[in-house]
């Protein structure tokens, strides 16, 4: 009778944690999130991609990618084996001195790519095939990518990365890695690793996917109280604006420079990303410290250099040691411009002083205003937040890797006869590009 009731409590107790877990997970999927836990069909992929991504990243760590990359490092194909799949990594170098330059330690990267914590399933109502996977923290992004994709990625990985040199404060996605995985009897598997554009996503209200056009731009919003993740589209944002004030004139050029960019690429059907949360108050009336001013200027400003110093960790922008004393001096002679001392969510470039111009002034200060910067938030996701008086914007452009080929061609001649007179995503790389910067034009203050 004893040993009956005991594995009757037994059984009662396992029911209970059944439903607690069967709770949790009916929790994520109202959030559009599944957890991949050993039920999952992915859960078996996943595990391989930690244990792969971990000896990937471990390699990094015990040596260091070179501060000159060279032609081969671009080249760069690293295989790992183990048990029960081999793992190849695409230009790690590169990627590495990348992550690095973002002000983003390799033990870092492994910590949250590699946790024991589970990754998350991301289910949108994009219509892409590829699977969406998340870190535990929400932090990055893994994708699946065809073959044709990842080598788009990789042909034009330098000019990709000139870029980011280049314009430092880009809204390009990040990203971080390239990898294939090959399971015996089954297909390789091509993935990319990416910086979410919506961390922290805490109190993210609403999130949008936004092509400047309109046919199939419209998302039914979910049943009032629900708690499902919908993205939105263009339609759904008519009428409201993103409010930046100060801070337009710098997202207006910025997504002119990115969008030229990718024109270059001869891309289009790239989506800016979009969501945005209410300020707390002492968010929108922060006490601006020296020491906090000191902070995020020089996470801002690098004078006469580009930020992205490949093979040196450092956050976008970080001036060097030698310049620092430099910095300080034009701070404290009141370099900056008072307005942006008095207002910390101001995204104005910074502006020198004229009692402190001078010839090699004058030339940092081309470079700050040539690269587009700006006042950095002190986040760690600091490229992608721009504050406006009332709301934070997270902001993003992704999904570039759609060539304007001779079948998106006959696609276009198609869409125009189907939909007379009407907008829609697949047009040439440069219309695509002016519609985007247009929209953003029409729908900022």
């Amino acid at each position: 009778m004893e040993m009956s009731a005991a594995t009757g409590n037994r059984q009662r107790s396992g029911t209970v944690k059944r439903r607690r877990w069967g709770g949790l997970r009916q929790q994520w999927k109202l959030l559009g999130l599944f957890e991949i836990d050993q039920q999952h069909e992915f859960y078996s992929l996943t595990c391989m991609m930690k244990k792969g991504l971990a000896s990937a990243t471990q390699r990094t760590i015990d040596n260091a990618p070179p501060n000159n990359l060279s032609d081969d490092d671009f080249r760069s194909e690293v295989t790992h084996i183990h048990e029960d799949f081999t793992m190849e990594t695409f230009a790690g170098p590169v990627f590495a001195s990348l992550r690095g330059s973002l002000g983003l330690a390799e033990q870092e990267y492994q910590q949250s790519l590699c946790s024991e914590n589970c990754y998350l399933q991301f289910i949108s109502n994009s219509k892409s095939k590829a699977d969406f996977f998340l870190t535990n923290d929400k932090r990055f992004f893994l994708k699946t990518q065809n073959k044709r994709e990842i080598k788009f990625l990789l042909a034009n990985l330098k000019i990709y990365v000139e870029h980011l040199k280049e314009y430092p404060h880009s809204l390009l996605v990040k990203f971080l890695g390239v990898h294939r995985i090959k399971i015996p009897h089954k297909r390789k598997k091509y993935f990319i690793v990416m910086q979410s554009v919506f961390y922290p996503d805490d109190r993210i209200n609403a999130r949008y996917d936004i092509k400047g056009c309109e046919v199939s731009r419209w998302t039914e919003p979910a049943p009032e109280g629900s708690q499902i993740i919908v993205v939105f589209k263009d339609l759904n944002f008519e009428g409201q604006y993103i409010t930046l004030d100060r801070q337009r004139p710098w997202l207006l050029r910025q997504v002119e420079i990115d969008t030229r960019f990718l024109r270059r690429l001869n891309v289009l059907d790239y989506s800016l990303l979009l969501a945005h949360q209410p300020l707390h108050h002492d968010e929108r009336h922060p006490s601006l410290s020296f020491a906090t001013l000191i902070m995020r200027t020089k996470k801002s400003v690098n004078p006469g250099t580009s930020p992205v110093h490949l093979g040196i960790a450092a956050v976008p922008g970080e001036v060097p040691e030698d310049d620092f004393t430099l910095l300080l001096s034009e701070i404290d002679g009141g370099c900056l411009r008072q307005s942006q001392v008095g207002d910390a969510s101001s995204g104005d470039p910074l502006q020198t002083c004229p009692e402190h111009a001078g010839p090699g002034r004058d030339a940092a200060d081309q470079d700050f205003r040539a690269q587009n910067r700006r006042l950095l938030p002190n986040l760690k996701n600091p490229l992608h937040v721009i504050d406006g008086p009332e709301q934070r914007y997270f902001i993003g452009i992704i999904d570039i890797f759609t060539v304007y080929s001779f079948k998106k061609r006959l696609e276009h001649w198609w869409k125009r006869l189907r939909h007379p007179g009407r907008s829609f995503s697949t047009v040439s790389p440069q219309t695509y590009c002016l519609r985007l910067c247009q929209w953003v034009q029409d729908h900022t203050k």
